[in-house]
């Protein structure tokens, strides 16, 4: 395998990997939350913010710690064969599925952006125009030039009315690593295959 696959493999794995294990304390905030709402809904008045709250941690738990689960190989598979198959053709199949797997990611990911961009006030019919336009807007007038940029900031039909790209943008972000760990795993497969190591 060339340099810069060894180098990829590893960046990305060792990046998924840290994060993975930092996300994976998320579980206690969300039972945190979790545990909170059912005291305020015993002994107070009912917190309007844990559903919301509890819901974006669950996202950000599931989506941020998806890279991590790739990498492990925890994802759920029905071994019928699988397990009675040689390294090499199981790596074959692995390749197999981790195609699909990136096309699906890629997917996601498009949707996940178009999404984001309709959060943040963009109604246009081609959301990458509106990327580059807030990136520049950004870059040549700071924080104050993006707002500009965005219009109508879409929230939560709620009580409490959070705004919902910041979940969107983690989203994006989760989509994004997966899909990077998933292109991590096929040049594992493909080095399997080739009988060499990574």
């Amino acid at each position: 395998m060339p340099r810069i696959a060894h180098w990829y493999v590893h960046a990305v794995d060792g990046f998924n990997r840290g994060l993975g294990k930092v996300i994976m304390w998320g579980v206690f905030v969300m039972a945190g939350i979790l545990l909170w709402s059912s005291i305020s809904k015993t002994f107070f008045n009912p917190s309007l913010w844990t559903l919301e709250v509890a819901q974006f941690a669950m996202v950000a738990y599931y989506v941020l710690g998806g890279p991590y689960s790739v990498q492990l190989g925890s994802n759920v598979r029905m071994d019928l064969f699988y397990a009675e198959w040689s390294i090499k053709k199981k790596a074959w199949f692995d390749a197999f599925t981790v195609l699909l797997l990136i096309f699906y990611l890629g997917v996601l990911l498009y949707g996940a952006l178009g999404s984001t961009a309709y959060s943040l006030g963009y109604f246009g019919r081609e959301f990458p125009e509106f990327y580059w336009e807030l990136i520049v807007a950004f870059l040549t007038g700071g924080p104050a030039a993006a707002g500009e940029v965005m219009g109508y900031i879409e929230r939560s039909p709620t009580a409490w009315r959070p705004v919902l790209w910041p979940i969107k943008v983690t989203m994006c972000i989760g989509f994004f690593l997966m899909l990077l760990q998933t292109v991590s795993e096929l040049i594992k497969d493909i080095a399997t295959i080739r009988g060499e190591t990574i």
